[in-house]
Formats: C-alpha cells, sequence, structure tokens
C-alpha cells in the first residue's frame, strides 16, 4: 500500500520537475488536494475557506453538483472532437444572448489566447498596427499583454516596458500605454497617432475601479477617431453581472474577451464582436489578406461547454447577483470596520465581486497609486489570514456563491487575528 505523501514531500518533488517549483501561477509552498463547495484543502488535511476559486472560475463553487451532473452526462459520449459540436453551439447562442456586444463568438482555450485573437482581430479589421493598453492592465501572455503590466521602474507615457524576457524590441514600438482613469491622456495619444487600431481594458483594471464616465469616455473617443474598444472581461464576465461589465456599467464595447468563469472551471474562453467584425474569420467573405487564421485542438469543446451552459443556467436564476453581492459587501464591510477600530489606514478597492485592500490613504485610481504604503504589512494580514483557515491571494479576494453564514463567522474571526498582527 502507498504511504500518503505529506505536503512537503510534494514540495519536494515539485521542485525537482518544475521551474521555481510550481506551475507559475500561485504560491508553491502550498499543495491542494480538493475542492468542495467553498472550501479547499491541502496535502496535509488542513482547511480553508477559499476566496482565490481558481483565480475567478469557480464562482458557484468546487463541485457544484447540477455541473458535475451536466460534466458526467457528457462524459461517456465524448469528451472532445476538434469539430463543431452541439455543446460549444448551445454556448455560443447563450453567450450573444447575455452579452451585449457579441453577435457572435470565437472559442479558444485560455483568456490569454482569446485576448491576444482579439487584438489582432482588431489590427485585421482597422488596418492598423498599434494597440492603446494602460499601465498595470493584464491581458495575457502574448508579448503586446506582457507590456507595462507590472513596470518595475517609471518611465514617461506612452512608452512600453517589457515585462518578460525574450520579447522582441519591435513589439514595443506597436504599444501605447496610458494611465487608467486618464481620459485627457488617452486624448491626447489619439490625437497624436493615427495608427491605433483598438483601446484594450479591463473595465475594473485588476481591482482598480472605472471612475464615473471613464469607460463612456473611452467609448466615445473610440468613434471620434475609429478605434475599436476592446473589453477585456476575463474576470469580469459573468461576474459583476450577468452581462458582466457591460451591463454594469452601461458601456458596449466593440469586442470582448470572456474567460474563468465562461467554461464552469474547465478550460475555455471566447472572444466576441458584431457579425460584420467578426466576419475577418471567415476567408470566403474577406478573401486571403483580410483572413484571421484561428484555430485550437480544445477550443469549443463539449466538456468545458457543458460545464459553461450549466452555469450559465444557475447564474440567471432570480436573487443570484443580489445574493453575492450581499456576500461581498459583507466581506468587505468585516474587515473594513476591523481595520478603522485598530486606527489602521486602509482603502477598499473593487467591486463587492472582486476586490481586496490596500494598506494606505491615498485613492487608488490607477497601477502608480494602488500601492501599499507597507508591502510587508500586507503580507502579514494575508499570511495570518491564511493561517487561520482564509485562502486567497495577496492582492484579490473573489467571493463565491458557495460562501456560507457559518464561513463569514470564521472569516470575521480571522480578519480580528489578521488586524491583530498588523496593529
Amino acid at each position: 500500500m502507498l504511504k500518503i505523501q505529506t505536503q512537503s514531500e510534494w514540495i519536494a518533488r515539485a521542485k525537482e520537475v518544475l521551474p521555481a517549483g510550481g506551475f507559475g501561477n500561485f504560491d508553491p509552498g502550498i499543495i491542494i488536494a480538493r475542492g468542495e463547495g467553498s472550501h479547499v484543502w491541502d496535502q496535509d488535511g488542513k482547511e480553508y475557506i477559499d476566496y482565490l476559486i481558481g483565480s475567478g472560475p469557480m464562482l458557484l463553487g468546487h463541485g457544484h453538483p447540477e455541473v458535475m451532473e451536466a460534466v458526467l452526462e457528457q462524459l461517456p459520449k465524448g469528451m472532445t472532437f476538434f469539430a463543431n459540436n452541439s455543446k460549444g453551439i448551445e454556448l455560443a447562442e447563450a453567450i450573444i444572448e447575455a452579452v451585449p456586444c457579441c453577435e457572435q463568438v470565437r472559442f479558444v482555450a485560455s483568456g490569454g489566447e482569446a485576448d491576444m485573437y482579439a487584438m489582432r482581430l482588431a489590427r485585421a479589421y482597422t488596418g492598423r498596427d498599434k494597440i492603446l493598453k494602460f499601465e498595470g492592465g493584464y491581458h495575457g501572455m502574448s508579448a503586446e499583454a506582457q507590456m507595462s503590466l507590472a513596470p518595475s521602474r517609471r518611465v514617461n507615457f506612452p512608452r512600453a516596458v517589457p515585462d518578460s524576457a525574450g520579447i522582441p524590441r519591435s513589439v514595443a514600438e506597436q504599444m501605447l500605454i496610458a494611465p487608467f482613469n486618464d481620459l485627457d491622456a488617452v486624448a491626447a495619444l489619439l490625437d497624436e497617432h493615427d495608427d491605433v487600431a483598438a483601446i484594450m481594458v479591463e473595465p475594473l483594471q485588476r481591482i482598480i475601479p472605472p471612475e464615473p464616465g471613464f469607460l463612456q469616455g473611452l467609448r466615445t473617443l473610440c468613434d471620434k477617431f475609429g478605434v475599436l474598444l476592446i473589453f477585456d472581461e476575463i474576470v469580469t464576465g459573468f461576474r459583476l453581472a450577468y452581462g458582466g461589465a457591460q451591463e454594469r456599467y452601461g458601456v458596449t464595447p466593440d469586442i470582448c474577451t470572456l474567460g474563468k468563469i465562461t467554461g464552469g472551471g474547465f478550460p475555455l474562453a471566447a472572444l466576441g464582436a458584431s457579425t460584420e467584425i467578426m466576419k475577418h474569420f471567415d476567408k470566403s467573405k474577406v478573401g486571403e489578406q483580410g483572413w484571421l487564421m484561428q484555430l485550437g485542438t480544445l477550443s469549443g469543446n463539449p466538456i468545458a461547454s457543458a460545464a459553461g451552459l450549466k452555469t450559465m443556467e444557475v447564474l440567471r436564476r432570480d436573487g443570484t447577483y443580489e445574493h453575492l453581492r450581499a456576500i461581498g459587501k459583507q466581506l468587505q464591510q468585516m474587515q473594513s470596520d476591523a481595520l478603522n477600530e485598530a486606527g489602521i489606514a486602509h482603502r477598499i478597492c473593487g467591486d463587492e465581486t472582486l476586490f481586496d485592500i490596500y494598506f494606505t490613504k491615498a485613492e487608488c485610481r490607477d497601477y502608480r497609486s494602488a500601492n501599499h504604503d507597507d508591502p510587508q504589512r500586507n503580507a502579514t494580514y494575508n499570511a495570518t489570514l491564511r493561517a487561520h483557515g482564509v485562502f486567497k491571494a495577496p492582492g484579490k479576494l473573489y467571493p463565491s456563491l458557495a460562501v456560507t453564514e457559518a464561513d463569514l463567522e470564521q472569516t470575521r474571526e480571522a480578519v480580528r487575528h489578521a488586524v491583530e498582527a498588523i496593529s
């Protein structure tokens, strides 16, 4: 009989076979063994309330019974075909019904892939090369997206700074970088550069909300200068509202990307736009020169499509988003109350459905202002939360619909300990 290995043994094994001992996603010092509902367990059996939820996809919680049933029903019928299948077509129909800018969609396997194709689609449609993005905005792992995501040195706008080795210098020449929430800066760049294909933006940038009028201002500027507006809704899609940030903020982009929740916990993402823009995926309509080649082995696979369809069905039910926001509001309030009582300066930044704390007195409106006055304080706070059974990322907290009143009470107690640790 094989011995059940401890977490430390698994960590040692990981260091032998994985660079930096991990998958590149999260702290490699913890090995998650399983998840159920709002909880996960590490390899040593320690239980946590899960506010990471796979970095966002598990909005219904782990192993939601209806999603599991839909997946198990599909499994014996086939896992992937590299061909059209009815579940993928049904999911496309559901997305188009839900998301304002989508008249057609194309499926891919990851959000980063969707973002890369969205930029390429904008270039194909406009015949222009440059993309304007915002400093600190995350749009996947393509060379363009890895420009000024988390620059360690500040340079003058609109210069792009690569965040990774291995990116050709020529990529930076095709990217313009602007500060988030600054319409004047965007207007000046569009006035100066007549070769911008698109503005790409996270409507909620990481956890920084758009100021009133900012997204509508981008829409107006794009219309004025003939530039496409791309909403990266990989995170916000089906989270901020059923129709995503487009519904929540009342602004419709030209192109959007969707992921995470879209696949119900399985690898699946999509990009969508009007039929006019999406025709560039159809060679018979645009010819050889205008055609955008796109294919993927697992794109639109029936397992992920079945999980996504059932997830969307659950999310459409009455009161779902009101309940999610009520959970998020309680999580915000319990932390703010405890920190205020201790006299600790902080800002709750984000939306009730996705947020975190900055330990600062400053207003958090863009990448350069959204910082902790003392990063060690944040590290201690999060480490204490984890020690008391709260599992989250260092810079984000994802509420899920699986969170219970008992979970909230345990979180409140963990917050009390965390505030004491930094007082």
